[in-house]
This record gives structure tokens, sequence and C-alpha cells, in this order.
């Protein structure tokens, strides 16, 4: 079983800085691709930004200049900052990591319950 639980997140004023973790646990062998989704309210759902295993970084041009992936493989935890904040930057943001549980040939998709971040005044 592999779970992935996220802190961070809530509500921040327009200009300010929120940091999002997301830490997979469980039977883990491997983690490949880690990485940030979004839905805001009546939206599709849409990247935000990945990591690969290697650290290879990719950003939603929206957000390029802004926020901010990392991850430390020691702990299974992946990380987003988040600056200057926008108010079109509210949404649910969601985790997922594809892990590699032992005896398994594939690799899987898992995502986090998700959490909402609020940018307003």
């Amino acid at each position: 079983q592999v779970q992935l639980v996220e802190s961070g997140g809530g509500l921040v004023q327009p200009g300010g800085s929120l940091r999002r973790a997301c830490e997979a646990s469980g039977t883990i062998f491997s983690i490949n691709r880690m990485g940030w989704y979004r839905q805001a309210p009546g939206k599709q759902r849409e990247l935000v930004a990945y990591i690969s295993s290697g650290d290879r970084q990719n950003y939603a041009d929206s957000v390029k200049g802004r926020f901010t992936i990392s991850r430390d493989n020691a702990k299974n935890t992946v990380y987003l900052q988040m600056n200057s904040l926008k108010p079109e930057d509210t949404a649910e943001y969601y985790c997922y990591a594809n892990i590699k549980s032992p005896g398994n040939y594939y690799a899987v998709d898992y995502w986090g319950k998700g959490t909402l971040v609020t940018v307003s005044s």
C-alpha cells in the first residue's frame, strides 16, 4: 500500500507565498516522477509542475518564475514553493507520484487527496 500525504496550503494574500509538501509512504521500491496538479472551480485539472527522479523540472507557463518544485529522495517528499501568488492561482492542489513497489513490474500513479489554496485579500 502506498499513500501520499499533503501538507501546507490555506489562505494567503495576493503577492504572498506558500510552501506545499507531499510525502509518499508505504511499500516503495522507487519513485519516478513527482509533481503537482491543480483544479480551479469550473475548470479542468492542469499540470502545475513535475520533477523527474533526476531532478529535471517542468513548469506550466502560468507559474514559471514564481513556483519552484523540489524533492528530497531520502524523505520520499516533493515540495512546491509558491511565490508571488495571484488570485488566479486559487485552486485545489493535488500531488502525485509515479511509484514502483517491490514485486510489481510496472510503476503506478498515486495521488494525494488535495488541498485548497485560496489567494484573496
